[in-house]
């Protein structure tokens, strides 16, 4: 298959899969998500990435239906389905399925998506070109909602102005870009936003900072401000669909590019972890 949908053990190609209406995320969004990629058709990080799915689950009161293992299982039978071995593969949980309503069920049994679809992770990083917008999202960024509509209009401007990305704040304090975290090099120490509630935990910034520490390169998980972003030696987009790059260009000003040795070894240092895992 070219691209694959599942719908609570329904499968066909994505644009012959549909949708009941009374599902709750066709009229209040009402689910979480994760994204991981494969390369051989093994998934990277997966166990991370399924961690963070069922702690969103939690977090958003959806009961899952499947285990952990129950989910790779799934995901490798899937996979094994695909013409080629390099996809990004989507999962979601619905709350369910029911007569519109805001309160719901505690019981209700969750909705099973699976989206899966060509995608090749390059090696070499594209330098990004970056916008600022302030952070008018709410306060449960930690948990991986399908509610993306603020982050949907920001990457929206970001791509009609020619760019690649929105960074997010909150009056002073940077939060995270669009789709994807950011953090800054600053006379060798890595300064990244700690996980609380205004920024989603990660996959890629994870690997980022335990790269920091093989590298012996110090990390400060502390809000950083726009000042501090601006006058970073250099900044750091990390996202598990393009793994880590680095932004030269914010709001029109050159930034960052001055320290390329730090920044070529933690490249080179994921790239390698990726290759090693989905050998």
């Amino acid at each position: 298959m070219k691209t694959l949908g599942y719908y609570n053990g329904k499968i066909a190609e994505l644009e012959e899969m549909t949708v009941p209406m009374l599902d709750r995320a066709a009229y209040f969004g009402d689910g979480v998500y994760d994204v991981a990629i494969s390369r051989n058709k093994r998934i990277f990080a997966l166990e991370e990435h399924l961690d963070r799915f069922m702690n969103s689950c939690k977090l958003l009161r959806i009961t899952p239906s499947h285990t952990k293992e129950e989910l790779a299982s799934l995901f490798s039978s899937l996979l094994g389905k695909m013409d080629s071995g390099d996809q990004m593969i989507y999962f979601q949980y619905s709350r369910g399925s029911a007569l519109r309503s805001h309160t719901f069920d505690p019981d209700m049994k969750p909705n099973l998506w699976v989206m899966i679809k060509p995608m090749t992770l390059k090696k070499n990083p594209k330098p990004l070109f970056c916008m600022t917008m302030e952070d008018t999202r709410f306060f449960h960024c930690n948990i991986k909602t399908i509610n993306l509509i603020p982050n949907v209009l920001a990457a929206q401007e970001a791509e009609e102005r020619g760019l690649d990305e929105c960074i997010f704040h909150r009056g002073e304090e940077v939060t995270e870009c669009a789709h994807s975290n950011v953090s800054i090099l600053k006379d060798g120490v890595l300064v990244t936003h700690p996980t609380d509630n205004l920024i989603l935990p990660g996959i890629a910034r994870a690997h980022l900072i335990r790269a920091c520490k093989a590298l012996g390169i110090g990390v400060e998980e502390r809000p950083f401000t726009l000042d501090e972003l601006m006058d970073a030696d250099e900044i750091l987009v990390t996202s598990t669909t393009k793994l880590i790059c680095p932004v030269v260009e914010i709001d029109k000003k050159p930034v960052a590019g001055k320290d390329q040795t730090r920044l070529s070894a933690l490249c080179t240092y994921l790239w390698d972890e990726f290759e090693r895992e989905t050998n």
